[in-house]
């Protein structure tokens, strides 16, 4: 695991790299209509669209003003690149061609995976590979759940339920399609996967592209923003997530209740060094690093904020923050996992924190 620094940093460390959101789905949930909105949205001149050549979204050519093998230039400055090897080889050439100024200067990039995707390989390129990770980061995963077959999905698709539990925000879609009523209970089902994760409302693609970003940490320097990002998922009232975490309404036909998929919180009162922190989390992450679906958190390290995300088995670079964003100095740590409870969690860091003292 990267070292966090113990030195108060000069240059901030996420400044200058390109935000990243990830927008996911299940088949049917609506990612064409809003991809197609967005292509056409003013403030989407500087964008750089990243779509699967398989996936749902199809190019409406009168858009387009200039088209390469698998970059097209359209109209109002965006850039629409279909993936034909893969995400790691797609963003490199993209970054290169900007840079070389082949194309436009863009300034975020909204990647479309497949109805049937699962995020966390996505996720996991922007942090594994070096060149990716100087130059991009991840903004936030956004997933549409479709309030016409969203419930049947949930029910009986492990895909679409991951691609909630990983969610930053949660876009309900078709709800003009089906009865008032029903939306409720969807809506408490989609919480029982990932009750910390805000629930937006879209009719026909319509939403402004400033509410799909700015849901991550974009920069070490503490304000507002900062907490917004970490108050969603640390907030004191949510940490008892033991209630809710199997929760599905029985009104809502074929509901799991045997849902696997749990969400924890932990607060340490302790501080870490950072060898202790890094060696119970590697452990964590090795022994259960397919059930570990997204940690987000902010540690004490040495008395320092250290911000931490994980997704499985990898590990984003650690973000010293310059200053504590609270007078609450305790590590506070969110646990989205499989089948994976909370004691086992706190009694592994425990072992460490003995083995290590």
């Amino acid at each position: 695991m990267t070292s966090a620094s113990s030195e108060c940093f000069v240059r901030d460390p996420l400044v200058g790299k390109l935000p990243v959101t990830l927008v996911t789905g299940f088949l049917g949930s609506g990612k064409t209509t809003l991809i197609s909105k967005l292509l056409q949205h003013p403030n989407m001149r500087r964008a750089a669209i990243v779509i699967n050549e398989v996936g749902e979204i199809g190019i409406d050519h009168d858009l387009v003003a200039m088209s390469s093998e698998n970059v097209s230039l359209l109209a109002n400055g965006c850039i629409c690149c279909v993936v034909r090897t893969d995400l790691q080889d797609t963003l490199r050439q993209l970054f290169g061609q900007r840079r070389a100024g082949q194309i436009t200067d863009f300034d975020r990039v909204i990647i479309e995976t497949s109805g049937l995707a699962d995020p966390a390989p996505a996720i996991q390129t922007l942090a594994s590979d070096t060149m990716l990770n100087a130059h991009y980061r991840l903004d936030g995963v956004v997933t549409l759940v479709s309030a016409l077959n969203g419930a049947q999905q949930l029910q009986r698709s492990p895909e679409c339920e991951k691609q909630i539990a990983l969610a930053d925000l949660i876009v309900l879609t078709m709800e003009d399609l089906v009865e008032p009523q029903s939306i409720a209970p969807l809506q408490q089902a989609i919480h029982a996967v990932n009750a910390r994760s805000p629930i937006r409302h879209c009719r026909m693609g319509d939403l402004d592209p400033i509410e799909l970003t700015g849901l991550g940490l974009h920069s070490a320097r503490v304000s507002a923003q900062t907490g917004q990002f970490l108050g969603r998922w640390l907030d004191e009232d949510k940490t008892n997530d033991e209630s809710i975490r199997n929760y599905l309404p029985n009104s809502l036909p074929g509901s799991r209740h045997d849902s696997a998929v749990r969400t924890c919180s932990l607060i340490f009162e302790h501080a870490f060094d950072w060898d202790t922190f890094g060696t119970a989390m590697d452990t964590l992450m090795k022994l259960r690093g397919p059930d570990l679906l997204r940690v987000k958190g902010i540690v004490n390290v040495d008395g320092k904020p250290v911000v931490i995300q994980a997704v499985q088995h990898v590990m984003h670079p650690p973000v010293t923050l310059d200053r504590w964003p609270s007078d609450d100095l305790r590590s506070r740590l969110v646990f989205i996992t499989r089948n994976l409870p909370a004691e086992h969690i706190r009694s592994l860091f425990d072992a460490v924190g003995a083995m290590k003292s």
